[in-house]
């Protein structure tokens, strides 16, 4: 009784050992540096050009952000416009962009080369099997025969032949099914480190992706809406041709009634074909966005068009939030982020180089000469082993490959706090530019206002002979200047607008960047896009 429970304690404690020993292998160590999220500059509460003083002087139409100041755009933020038409297109984007498509299978590969990585945690088994029929050669002999012949003195005399004859050779066939297995067990978070170094990658390719559908997203809105600032001024410039024709016939009948003289007429004809010429090229600018919408949204643009539609859309109340929420909001800064973790993770994966390897190969099999034997217990073999490799002496080549990956991880870091320092720079730059341009559409509305009674005026007083008709070209020139740059600022103010909007990251968020530990399932694929 007392020997059974010695051999009890006896197996439980061999069971310990092995245990610890598996676990050894299993988990190993885990060596390079732990990734610590880097400090940025300090940021303000507010965005200081959306802050209440930057509105002192101005007036009530002046653009303003949304309140309050936390709020966030969601989703597909170009709804804010209320374009039925941008919305349509915008949808196509995200699905026949080619660029888009790119990043889209870039992250892809990325998503391959975790899934590579991961499968070096795993043992590798590889099979030969072999079928080999042969036959070996016999001895070769020579063989002397002798004859005997009769003569009249009855004596004999023989003579001997020799050959050549072939004794012996087989057949012989094997039939061979063998198995190697081998195995590195990750001891010092080798391929750990290497599987996280691939799963931040990919969500740098995530981030990528989102970044450029964002830019091409802004870039699809600001095109519209250049697109109909053409518009606009197509239709300005058919309205002043219009006018200007009526202004060449009133001149004629003034002078065919002698009221006037020919000099009015050569400038009222000057006139309307400077303004015929400019509406003739406007053709131009409207043709070339139009273009370039047909193909950020996967059209050729011989089969793409769009109907005229003057610039009426009003500016929105864009919430802008509060500086932190860029290091949230911002693809590239997410993007910079991750590939700060990738960087560190590379290091743990160089110092893992300091360390032996140890590799655990195993062999069987079976192998006989006949398909019945093959499975059977004589014709089964094996063997298994263990062997080690370490670096005796490598002339400082790990030290200076760490010392290398080191470097690049500190290049990242101030990469990565530049990319926010320009996430704020340029999030301050639109707000100050929608705010400034939304004051100079006030003024200039005035401007055109004003010019418009001048152009009254002295019409009134060249009708009724006060006034030579230069000062009506004078008037009409003024107007339209004013008009046109009434149109101008209205478009600079909503591409303001939308690039204010992809300064704040339009309406992502970090949330939605597939988690390291997911971002090679279906889950994580439909968080970042569905397949273009």
């Amino acid at each position: 009784m007392r020997m059974g429970m010695k051999r009890r304690n006896s197996m439980k404690a061999n069971a310990a050992v092995a245990a610890s020993v598996a676990v050894v292998l299993l988990g190993g160590c885990r060596v390079g540096p732990k990734y610590v999220k880097p400090s940025v500059a300090a940021t303000a509460p507010e965005f200081k050009e959306s802050a209440p003083t930057a509105y002192a002087n101005t007036g009530d139409k002046t653009w303003r952000p949304a309140q309050p100041q936390d709020a966030m755009l969601k989703g597909k933020w170009w709804e804010v416009f209320n374009e039925p038409e941008l919305n349509a297109l915008e949808e196509q984007l995200d699905i026949n962009n080619q660029n888009i498509a790119v990043y889209f299978q870039n992250f892809m590969a990325a998503r391959a080369q975790v899934r590579e990585a991961k499968s070096q945690f795993y043992p590798t088994l590889t099979t030969d099997p072999s079928y080999t029929r042969q036959r070996t050669p016999g001895t070769l002999r020579n063989a002397v025969a002798t004859t005997s012949t009769s003569t009249g003195t009855g004596t004999g005399t023989g003579t001997g032949t020799t050959s050549v004859a072939s004794v012996g050779g087989t057949n012989s066939t094997t039939m061979s099914l063998p198995f190697d297995v081998s195995w590195e067990p990750d001891l010092w978070g080798k391929i750990r480190n290497t599987v996280s170094e691939y799963q931040f990658a990919a969500q740098v390719s995530a981030a990528d992706l989102e970044n450029e559908r964002l830019t091409e997203q802004a870039a699809l809105a600001e095109f519209y809406f250049e697109l109909r600032g053409q518009d606009a001024l197509q239709d300005l410039y058919n309205k002043t041709v219009e006018a200007d024709r009526k202004s060449l016939e009133l001149t004629r009948s003034l002078y065919e009634t002698g009221i006037d003289n020919d000099e009015s007429v050569a400038q009222a004809e000057v006139t309307l074909e400077d303004a015929q010429e400019t509406a003739t090229g406007i053709a131009t600018n409207r043709a070339i966005y139009e273009h370039a919408i047909a193909m950020l949204i996967g059209k050729s643009a011989s089969s793409f068009s769009m109907p005229v539609k003057s610039l009426t859309t009003p500016v929105p109340a864009i919430p802008v939030g509060v500086p932190t929420q860029l290091l949230q909001r911002r693809p590239d800064v997410a993007a910079a982020e991750r590939t700060m973790a990738e960087a560190n993770a590379l290091i743990g994966v160089e110092k893992a180089a300091y360390y032996p390897q140890l590799n655990l190969t195993g062999g069987g099999g079976l192998e006989s000469s006949t398909i019945t034997s093959l499975f059977s217990a004589p014709a089964l073999f094996w063997s298994v082993g263990a062997s080690a490799t370490e670096t005796i002496f490598d002339a400082g080549l790990r030290k200076a490959t760490v010392a290398q990956y080191t470097a690049t991880y500190n290049a990242d870091v101030a990469t990565y706090r530049q990319t926010v320092l320009t996430a704020f720079q340029q999030a301050e730059d639109y707000i100050a530019t929608l705010r400034v341009t939304s004051q100079e559409v006030q003024q200039e509305d005035a401007a055109v206002k004003s010019a418009q009674r001048y152009v009254d005026i002295a019409t009134a007083r060249y009708e009724t002979g006060l006034d030579p008709y230069l000062n009506v070209v004078s008037a009409q020139t003024t107007l339209l200047q004013d008009q046109q740059t009434q149109v101008t600022v209205r478009i600079q103010e909503m591409t303001a607008a939308v690039e204010l909007i992809q300064a704040l990251g339009g309406g992502w968020d970090v949330t939605q960047l597939p988690a390291a530990k997911t971002v090679t399932t279906n889950g994580a694929v439909t968080q970042v896009s569905a397949t273009p």
